[in-house]
């Protein structure tokens, strides 16, 4: 009896990893079609720490482009880059580990890295005092990098940002609640592409809503990067980097001297905006501040006039 139970035990064992070299294997054939399909679309250049990748269109004074958590360059080109890129240097960039761009180690998650990364990067580019406009989770990168690098910076327009620590984070995000980098590597080469495709629609809707989707948000706004095991490292090890980054950053907002403004919608999903709304108000007396009735999270799309039309009025009190 014993002896039955070693074998069926032996062969359940067998083909638990069967079944999850199969999802290996998958997964990194998912990302090579993905990879040929939506290859770089712009530059890649080292950075200390790793690499940046970046779209750089138009000419003038620069404004540079930080999308969020999950999130690629594309969350920008495709409704907000092209409509300044006619007045303005419009540079959106893939946030370090994110989309085409690298980190060294984990170590490059944490918010004062990346915006030690990118401030390093606009140095080298030659790109001086830069308007920078940051999405959710680049809107803490984006408050870093005034708070850290005053003098790289000519003002700050934040769209939907994180601004504080919330007491939960949306559901959408509890799969990249892993503490464990050795499980998120494990977690992240084996079910973490089947989880997202068969998510997918609900976690887009869930982002978006309560504004629709749109229907090429998967190419043309780059989704289809999301389906790649390291898009999952970074976007679980940058969830965890939040709580260790964000509060100290809060608490300097005062700080802050140059031009600040922020755009939300009043219906997200993903940040409560008046929490992170009034984080900023308490610290800024002069914020430039604008909701948006009805619009979610992602508003440089769903509603990309009113956010060219911010974006402007930022760059004007910035730039003089």
């Amino acid at each position: 009896m014993t002896s039955t139970i070693l074998i069926v035990l032996g062969a359940l064992l067998l083909l638990g990893l069967a079944i999850l070299a199969g999802l290996w294997i998958w997964s990194r054939m998912v990302a090579g079609k993905v990879e040929a399909a939506m290859p770089p679309v712009g530059e890649i250049v080292d950075v200390a720490g790793g690499k940046i990748h970046f779209l750089d269109q138009g000419q003038g004074r620069p404004i540079v482009m930080i999308h969020g958590l999950a999130g690629h360059l594309q969350n920008f080109t495709y409704a907000t880059t092209g409509a300044l890129a006619g007045e303005y240097r419009v540079i959106a960039l893939d946030r370090p580990g994110s989309g085409y761009s690298e980190r060294d180690s984990d170590e490059q998650a944490r918010i004062p890295e990346q915006a030690r990364m990118i401030a390093e990067w606009l140095e080298a580019q030659g790109i001086e005092k830069p308007l920078i406009v940051g999405h959710s989770l680049g809107g803490a990168v984006a408050l870093a990098l005034g708070l850290l690098y005053p003098d790289s910076v000519s003002g700050l327009a934040l769209v939907a940002p994180l601004t504080t620590l919330p007491d939960e984070g949306a559901k959408v995000f509890a799969a990249l609640k892993i503490a464990n980098p050795g499980v998120r590597r494990a977690v992240a080469a084996t079910l973490a592409v089947p989880m997202s495709i068969r998510r997918g629609e609900q976690s887009l809707a869930f982002v978006f809503g309560p504004d629709p989707a749109p229907a090429d948000f998967s190419t043309r706004g780059g989704g289809l990067l999301g389906l790649r095991s390291r898009a999952f490292v970074a976007a679980s090890t940058d969830y965890q980097a939040v709580a260790l980054d964000l509060p100290a950053l809060t608490a300097r907002f005062a700080e802050l001297r140059m031009p600040v403004g922020v755009i939300y919608g009043d219906s997200d999903r993903v940040l409560d905006h008046r929490l992170h709304l009034d984080a900023l108000r308490r610290a800024i007396p002069q914020l430039d501040e604008e909701v948006l009735a009805g619009t979610g999270h992602m508003v440089q799309i769903s509603e990309p006039d009113a956010t060219e039309a911010f974006i402007r009025r930022m760059a004007e009190k910035s730039f003089g």
